[in-house]
């Protein structure tokens, strides 16, 4: 719902609200009978400066004036021509008032609605609590039977090695890693993948196999540990930008939902 800014010509002159020329003496200039207010240079080095990429100079002024200049001289030459008509180019315009309007007032309802830092907290310790506590080294073998899976549970409890098994997965990312799977929380994983093996200690395989819409899996659990989260001061612009957008969303959804739309 944001629109970020572009280059000083496009989006710093596009996102200012074109305004009655004042007097003579407040203009910037004036090419061909049309004044550029000098008032237009001080919104785009006040945006510019807030946006941290430059500091207000002379020399910044005077690259916005003859910017300004510039643009003038070719918003003439290009109505001259009769581009200002071309139904392509009446599109874009249109598009562009909406984006500016729009953004104006997502920026109003935002500042009246602000995400809480009770919003924020819940939404961590929601987080958390489905991320759980704890990190599984976990391995799998991926197959394409139920067979073949029980197969292999077989031969593992025969004395066969989980790592040279692995080398018959379907999963070629992990085949030739032993079916290594690497240091992950259980939401990281589909939940009928994570329930089987929250359940197995370290060193222990699952003794059924486990269906997904991949195939059947046997899985080994090689190591456990306390997960490693984040910080809610680490997250929280993340949360932060995250809960606007389900808010923005929800408020658009809404406004559709009233709308008469045939």
């Amino acid at each position: 719902m944001t629109f970020k800014p572009a280059p000083l010509l496009i989006a710093l002159l596009a996102s200012l609200a074109v305004t009655t020329a004042p007097a003579y003496a407040q203009n910037l200039a004036v090419v061909n009978g049309k004044a550029i207010p000098t008032a237009r240079v001080d919104a785009i080095v006040k945006q510019v400066v807030a946006q941290g990429q430059q500091q207000d100079s002379p020399q910044l002024r005077d690259m916005i004036k003859k910017d300004l200049i510039s643009r003038e001289v070719l918003m003439q030459e290009a109505e001259k021509q009769g581009y200002s008509k071309d139904a392509a180019v009446k599109a874009q315009l249109e598009n562009a008032r909406q984006a500016i309007v729009v953004n104006a007032m997502v920026a109003d309802y935002m500042k009246k609605n602000p995400v809480k830092d009770a919003d924020v907290k819940a939404e961590y310790d929601r987080f958390v609590k489905e991320t759980g506590d704890k990190e599984y080294h976990v391995r799998h073998i991926l197959v394409d039977t139920e067979a073949q899976a029980n197969e292999i549970i077989t031969k593992l409890k025969g004395g066969a090695k989980f790592e040279d098994l692995a080398k018959g997965s379907k999963d070629a990312g992990s085949a030739n890693n032993g079916g290594d799977l690497d240091w992950a929380t259980p939401s990281s994983f589909p939940p009928v993948f994570s329930d089987a093996f929250v359940k197995l200690q370290k060193g222990q395989v699952t003794d059924k196999p486990v269906q997904t819409p991949n195939g059947f899996h046997v899985i080994k659990v090689d190591d456990v540990r306390a997960a490693k989260l984040p910080s809610l001061e680490e997250v929280k612009p993340q949360i932060e930008e995250a809960l606007t957008q389900k808010k923005l969303q929800a408020y658009q959804e809404e406004l559709v939902k009233k709308a008469k739309i045939q």
